[in-house]
């Protein structure tokens, strides 16, 4: 909610940082209800690994997710570092409404996946249903 808060003002930069926390909080959430190690200051792709390393995701689909392992890494915490959270040095940076609305659809939408994952918990099969 504050990124989308940050992004309805026009604080862009602000709205990217906000996604990447809320990121990595939700991975830091799943990780610590479920009882993976992790560490309190790993990074959004440490967290994805221990995600998948504790098949958050289902062994049968991973392969197929391995594409989504990459968007993520790529993606929300990519466009943060980048546009958003390091220092701009003399020259400011603009981050444009159109990168912003993309990380934040990006992460509302792998937010949900996440969750939705971590909430099938062990009613998730372990191998695809079978075709009658």
């Amino acid at each position: 909610m504050k990124a989308y808060e940050h992004y309805r003002h026009g604080r862009h930069k602000e709205c990217l940082v906000e996604c990447a926390k809320a990121f990595e909080s939700v991975m830091k959430t799943i990780c610590g209800q479920r009882g993976w190690a992790f560490q309190a200051n790993d990074t959004a792709k440490k967290l994805i690994d221990v995600c998948f390393q504790n098949q958050l995701i289902p062994p049968y689909l991973q392969s197929q997710f391995s594409s989504l392992q990459s968007l993520l890494e790529s993606g929300i915490a990519t466009v943060r570092n980048k546009a958003g959270a390091h220092g701009q040095g003399t020259a400011p940076t603009n981050v444009p409404d159109y990168m912003a609305q993309y990380a934040l659809n990006m992460t509302a939408t792998t937010l949900l996946f996440l969750l939705k994952a971590y909430q099938a918990g062990q009613t998730t099969p372990q191998q695809p249903p079978a075709v009658p």
